[in-house]
């Protein structure tokens, strides 16, 4: 909850991998409050007020999931308009002449991407969204203690800088300061 917080005021693309881990953590409890709390929440250092309003935060998202019907699969509807919004500016980036750091970043991380979607197999998901679930896939293999390769590392530092960019941009946007 606090991460989440913070992220979404400082890297909106970090905080979307976020909400999507949170939605697995989520899942891997059986959308179970009490095992939640009990089993995972405990864990952190916190006080018996801050593990409320996280108990009550992953409460929330539990809810938000069932009347979303995203249980198993798929993100909260929150989560989707943030890729939306993102990918709304990320259009516009590109459409911009103001920006050429920008589209040089994305084109030079865009064939990565392009490799990830053809071997994820689902070409229907944008190239965010993509390049998100690739960040996303190599953090678990880390925390899994998996090798990553060489060229997947590289890989994912072109995407990484990309959506970096693109995050510092949003938060610009967010604040008036881009001028499109």
């Amino acid at each position: 909850m606090y991460i989440s917080q913070r992220l979404r005021q400082t890297n909106i693309a970090e905080w979307i991998i976020y909400m999507w881990q949170v939605e697995d953590v989520i899942r891997a409890f059986g959308l179970d409050i009490d095992r939640i709390e009990s089993e995972y929440l405990t864990r952190f250092d916190v006080d018996d007020e801050q593990l409320a309003a996280m108990t009550r935060w992953y409460g929330d998202l539990i809810d938000m999931m069932r009347d979303e019907g995203c249980q198993e699969r798929g993100h909260l509807q929150v989560v989707n308009s943030a890729l939306l919004l993102l990918t709304d500016l990320h259009l516009q980036l590109l459409a911009s002449t103001k920006y050429p750091f920008y589209s040089a970043a994305y084109y030079k991380a865009l064939p990565f991407i392009v490799e990830v979607r053809s071997r994820g197999g689902d070409t229907s998901k944008g190239e965010l969204e993509s390049a998100l679930e690739a960040l996303y896939g190599v953090m678990l293999l880390r925390i899994q203690g998996k090798t990553v390769s060489k060229e997947t590392s590289a890989a994912v530092g072109e995407i990484s800088r990309f959506l970096g960019m693109l995050a510092d941009y949003y938060i610009k946007d967010k604040n008036n300061e881009l001028e499109l």
